[in-house]
């Protein structure tokens, strides 16, 4: 199998969090964008890059719009079963691709993440690169995919949506500009909701 972070169709692989902002960024006119076009942009073998896209969006304001963090996790867990299988190229069903959000919407979210980004872009470095790769980056992988199953039952408390959104942010990016520290606060991040969701729960009963 081919390294699943290469970009689609030969094309130069996302290496910021910056440039994949500006990637997806819609063109001046539009009204809506669909899950295509954003994925026609940054490429369809572009797995950490097409998981950490709906992550973003359920950082920004973009996730209050209702239904947002079911179709994020939806999304997400197609990509990341995918990457698990160590597949060549991305698919997503048609229901799936066909999906738009407004373009002003996005563009106010990518407005609201672009300092964020800037400080990560500032930040990285090549750190502890094995825990990028396979087999390490299987465990990064399905901890991603567990944190996203829970947003659809989770979606009236967007507290620990964007939580675990900012966790698989966080995985997404060292995945993708392979380093590894931001993989670790990744795990980190999802101890914390967990202790967080324990704690509540031990007082709820």
């Amino acid at each position: 199998m081919k390294d699943t972070s290469m970009a689609a169709g030969g094309g130069a692989p996302v290496t910021s969090l910056g440039e994949l902002l500006a990637r997806i960024r819609p063109e001046p006119g539009d009204k809506t964008v669909s899950v295509q076009e954003i994925l026609e942009k940054i490429g369809d073998r572009s797995f950490p890059a097409a998981i950490l896209v709906p992550a973003l969006i359920l950082i920004s304001p973009v996730s209050g719009i209702p239904g947002t963090p079911t179709i994020g996790a939806l999304v997400i867990v197609t990509i990341t079963v995918q990457a698990l299988a160590r597949r060549d190229h991305l698919w997503l069903p048609g229901f799936l691709r066909r999906r738009r959000i407004g373009a002003e919407r996005l563009r106010q979210g990518l407005d609201f993440l672009k300092k964020p980004a800037a400080w990560v872009d500032r930040h990285s470095r090549n750190r502890w690169r094995m825990l990028s790769r396979f087999p390490f980056s299987t465990g990064a992988l399905v901890a991603i995919l567990l944190t996203a199953m829970t947003w659809p039952a989770l979606e009236l408390l967007p507290f620990f949506t964007s939580f675990g959104a900012t966790a698989v942010s966080l995985f997404a990016i060292g995945l993708m500009i392979r380093d590894g520290l931001y993989i670790i606060a990744g795990y980190v991040t999802v101890a914390g909701v967990l202790a967080v969701a324990t704690a509540i729960w031990q007082g709820v009963v």
